[in-house]
């Protein structure tokens, strides 16, 4: 598994400014989870360099926090096995969301919904089973960064996020304000290993038919859906109710 080193010097001795930063993200962190009980609150992991970063930081404090997968059916084999050998080595408490129809099942009744109608494929495979169970959780914990797409540059530390039905959860996102060199810098300064698929050139990664080597080198997410949308859905807030 690929630990992705860049130089020691740069991993040991990172700057006074990203040294803020980490303790800016502690502080975060602390201040949130310490007046919950440990049902609370639960951090989304896609099993990037970020949610990895996050999920190192928060078990910090909460070693048995809730980690929920979106288990599409779709993944890469690289992420299936990165995602057990790190739920083993971390002992994490993992919840793999499943959505109400198998791959199989799906494509029986709407054929490849991945390239026919993404939308409604991320609708049932991510954004349904994601909403269901994160309306149980107070505290919501997610690695987004401004820096990822056009789409996030007002993402917020710290927003109130309402789900279907009315539930709202407070969404923390404590490295809204990181460039991918920061958080490279810390994963290899922590020695966290990283998802594999980054060696073959991959920096944004999802469902494999879904999920090429970016066509667009200053956009990270240009390789996801073929350039038919940059948001599979699990981060936009449901419309208020007229």
């Amino acid at each position: 598994m690929s630990t992705h080193t860049i130089t020691p010097e740069v991993a040991t001795n990172f700057s006074p400014e990203l040294e803020s930063k980490l303790a800016h993200v502690r502080t975060l962190l602390a201040a949130d989870l310490s007046p919950l009980a440990e049902t609370e609150a639960c951090l989304t992991c896609s099993f990037q360099a970020e949610d990895i970063l996050l999920l190192w930081l928060a078990r910090e404090l909460r070693p048995r926090i809730p980690v929920l997968f979106l288990d599409t059916g779709y993944h890469f084999a690289e992420t299936y096995a990165y995602r057990d050998r790190l739920a083993a080595d971390w002992h994490l408490n993992l919840t793999n969301l499943i959505p109400a129809s198998t791959v199989a099942e799906q494509e029986a009744e709407h054929g490849l919904l991945h390239q026919l109608g993404p939308d409604r494929c991320c609708a049932i495979r991510k954004v349904e089973p994601l909403f269901r169970a994160v309306a149980g959780y107070k505290l919501w914990l997610t690695g987004l960064r401004r820096e990822q797409a056009r789409s996030r540059t007002a993402l917020e530390e710290r927003a109130d996020f309402t789900l279907p039905g009315g539930v709202t959860v407070l969404k923390l996102s404590p490295f809204a304000d990181w460039s991918t060199r920061d958080v490279w810098q810390l994963c290899t300064h922590f020695n966290i290993p990283l998802l594999p698929l980054y060696d073959l050139g991959y920096t944004s990664i999802g469902c494999e038919p879904c999920t090429s080597i970016p066509t667009d080198p200053n956009d990270p997410r240009s390789g996801r859906w073929a350039g038919k949308k940059v948001e599979c859905g699990i981060h936009i807030q449901a419309a208020p109710s007229s």
